[in-house]
């Protein structure tokens, strides 16, 4: 259920990105022993998002659960991905997508340069 749940949250952001006219470059970019949900462009910008989705918010918001070890293994990953490709790129950030499912509706939060 979590790996089925993890796709479905991707897919909402991947769709939700795409609308705001974000060019989708990667999906479940994997490096060593981690992995970035979403790379993208949104003009010169290169981005790495970090995808949670939760079923409520009963224990704090899907955002909240990114760990401090976690942002240091996707800012490891995100070097590791720039080093490989060449990718034209004026400057780079890191944002969240939360998304609660509650109701059979979803909300999403993104949150643009969520940490450096």
């Amino acid at each position: 259920m979590k790996k089925d749940k993890g796709k479905i949250g991707e897919d909402i952001a991947v769709k939700f990105l795409s609308r705001k006219g974000y060019k989708i470059l990667k999906r479940n970019y994997r490096y060593g022993h981690g992995e970035i949900d979403i790379i993208a462009m949104d003009k010169d910008v290169l981005i790495f998002v970090e995808v949670r989705m939760k079923l409520s918010d009963k224990f704090g918001s899907p955002e909240d659960s990114i760990t401090i070890k976690k942002r240091e293994q996707l800012k490891k990953i995100a070097n590791a991905f720039i080093q490989m490709n060449d990718v034209n790129f004026s400057e780079c950030r890191f944002d969240v997508i939360g998304i609660t499912f509650k109701d059979g509706k979803f909300t999403i939060n993104h949150i643009e340069n969520a940490f450096q």
